[in-house]
């Protein structure tokens, strides 16, 4: 007796077709499974004799069970093979119609007494099944939302138990496939409850975000403690501009392979925001493990990732950042295989001054000295700041602003500015494919789009020379020049741009 039954595996955030042979003989009792399980397969042996038997299903010991996980080269990992080794077994003995198995993906982990548990990856898996031409998917009801975003012309069967799929299979129950429209959903993302209006004071450090979210611009804010750093950055994702539909299919694959989608929610919608604490490892935050999954820098994609008192992560953690800042991808490789994850993220960074967190705060005294400022500031090292084109300063806020009733500007009408200025962008580089907005910029389209006039060029090699700027800083000018421009709605960098482009270049400053 033998069957087969299709499933699906994920790889990275892709997934591919497996195939679970079963074979079924008398003999002494065995229940085998190959095809490189993990732990977890394994171990579903005893989930799935279990559910099979408490769904009312007879089991017979005395057999012996083969199942192969094919292709067999690649390494199985998970809880979603249980509802397909079930349906192949029962398949094997007659319990099930073996005609209908050729038409559906199965996929779905089995609790003891037979209901279906969710999985992760079914956005992927769904896209998958979709390009194979297959009539449908069935998995468990919690995943149905998130497959159906994958594929809205796949026909989607949510089932709960062992015993619905079986009888669904045979013909006895018909199950309405689930529907959902994905542009409504899409119409219908969520507003974040965060808004600059409630921040009080720290106009120019608004500005400074709302420079950093027209161009692209990763930024990091210097300030003492309590200054509003970390609200600002938690703030920073309503400005930022609008997910496409393309940019949060993206982004649900990812965190749907990380198990993060909630049931209800079956398409991210907003952009991601990570904030990892500063004892976060190397693995952790560009993704990584034996079977590499993806990391902060990934969750992050197509959104923030916040790194808050920057000089307290370990060098080597800073270090991995390097590699997706430039890339907007991270490659993790390890010795069974190489696996690439998107990793377009903007990195907001924050820290403190100087040690004790209060150099050049007017009404704290700072206690450290000139070694201790320079060695706490080069935690950071040059290549990861050469990859920041904004620095700012955010003073302590003053009591009268604190205390003031005036609303700043809400983060709609900034996010409105910041659009507008994207378009600009979108039209300008709309012939290259590697370009999407001015922090993307190299230096051929630093010379194209960022000529300045003679005014221009003495203000800005005044800054150079008077202000100790550093080489590195002379091309983040002009793109930051250039997104100011854009904000203005203006074809030339006026040398006013440049002005406000240079005070945005404060760990550049000769000061230490």
């Amino acid at each position: 007796m033998i069957s087969k039954v299709l499933s699906a595996a994920v790889l990275g955030i892709d997934a591919y077709q497996v195939e679970v042979e079963t074979h079924i003989e008398g003999g002494m009792p065995y229940f085998g499974i190959v095809g490189l399980p993990d732990n977890a397969v394994r171990e579903s042996r005893e989930r799935v004799v279990a559910a099979i038997k408490n769904s009312g299903f007879p089991f017979v010991h005395q057999q012996r069970i083969t199942i192969n996980l094919a292709p067999a080269d690649i390494k199985k990992e998970g809880s979603a093979y249980d509802l397909p080794i079930a349906i192949g077994i029962l398949a094997a003995k007659g319990e099930t119609d073996h005609k209908k198995l050729e038409q559906f993906c199965i996929l779905g982990e089995l609790a003891l007494d037979g209901s279906l548990r969710p999985i992760h990856g079914s956005l992927s898996i769904s896209i998958k099944t979709k390009e194979l031409g297959l009539a449908g998917i069935i998995l468990p009801a919690e995943n149905a939302a998130e497959a159906a975003v994958g594929s809205p012309n796949l026909d989607i069967y949510p089932m709960e138990t062992l015993l619905d799929v079986v009888n669904f299979l045979n013909g006895i129950e018909s199950v309405q496939p689930y529907t959902m429209d994905i542009h409504k959903l899409f119409d219908k993302r969520q507003k974040s409850v965060l808004d600059f209006q409630d921040v009080k004071g720290q106009e120019h450090v608004k500005r400074a975000m709302e420079v950093a979210a027209a161009g692209g611009h990763n930024l990091i804010m210097v300030g003492p403690p309590g200054s509003g750093k970390t609200m600002l950055a938690k703030r920073f994702p309503s400005i930022l501009p609008r997910l496409t539909l393309e940019e949060a299919i993206e982004t649900t694959k990812i965190h749907s392979v990380a198990g993060l989608i909630p049931p209800d929610h079956g398409l991210t919608t907003t952009r991601p925001f990570r904030s990892p604490h500063h004892t976060i490892s190397d693995a952790a935050l560009a993704g990584g493990g034996k079977y590499p999954r993806p990391g902060e820098v990934s969750l992050a994609n197509h959104g923030v990732l916040f790194l808050d008192e920057l000089p307290e992560f370990q060098k080597n953690v800073l270090e991995v950042l390097r590699q997706p800042a430039e890339d907007g991808k991270v490659t993790i490789s390890r010795a069974a295989l190489s696996l690439t994850y998107p990793a377009n993220f903007m990195l907001v960074a924050a820290m403190n001054p100087c040690p004790c967190g209060y150099y050049g705060d007017p009404t704290h005294a700072c206690s450290c000295t000139a070694p201790q400022i320079q060695k706490y500031r080069t935690r950071i090292s040059g290549p990861l700041l050469d990859r920041i084109d904004i620095h700012v300063e955010v003073p302590a806020v003053k009591f009268k602003e604190l205390s003031s009733d005036r609303k700043g500007e809400a983060s709609e009408v900034i996010q409105s500015r910041v659009q507008e200025a994207r378009k600009i962008q979108t039209e300008r580089f709309k012939e290259d494919t590697n370009v999407f907005c001015n922090a993307d910029m190299l230096s051929a389209h630093i010379a194209r789009y960022c000529a300045i006039d003679e005014q221009g060029k003495d203000l800005l090699r005044t800054a150079i020379n008077k202000l100790g700027l550093s080489a590195r800083a002379y091309n983040r000018i002009l793109k930051v020049s250039r997104t100011i421009a854009d904000l203005a709605e203006s074809e030339n960098i006026r040398p006013d741009f440049i002005a406000e482009a240079v005070q945005y270049r404060t760990l550049d400053r000769d000061l230490w």
